[in-house]
């Protein structure tokens, strides 16, 4: 990952933005009449499939291989969430919104610390 100012503000808005529109999407389509298992399996593909059409302006700008799983993970994220969510019980469409967005901020911070802790402690070679 990239650690431009550009490429960090991008990555953080662009989950932002695909968490609060898979929250609303899911939002739009289940009610309370819903299962809460079937809702949650059928947004969660919905949100994986917002997220993977979502991906292709962001990955223009971010790249490809670098914005994908990002946009997709939060997409499955805040479909899930929101979709078991509205399943439950009757919310209004701005708190749909919210937990949408906060699923993309939880899963952009969580993937940029687990690539942390994936990559490691690297060492120049000693010069010899």
């Amino acid at each position: 990952m990239d650690h431009r100012i550009f490429y960090a503000v991008g990555d953080f808005v662009a989950n932002l933005l695909i968490g609060l529109v898979a929250g609303t999407v899911a939002w739009a389509i289940v009610s309370p009449a819903w299962n809460m298992w079937v809702a949650m399996f059928a947004m969660m593909a919905l949100g994986m499939v917002l997220g993977l059409v979502l991906y292709v302006p962001v990955g223009i700008k971010l790249g490809a291989m670098e914005a994908m799983i990002p946009a997709m993970y939060t997409g499955m994220w805040a479909g899930m969430v929101v979709g078991m969510m509205s399943a439950m019980m009757e919310m209004p469409m701005h708190h749909a919104m919210e937990m949408g967005a906060a699923c993309g901020i939880a899963e952009i911070i969580f993937i940029w610390i687990a690539n942390t802790i994936l990559r490691g402690v690297t060492r120049q070679p000693e010069a010899g």
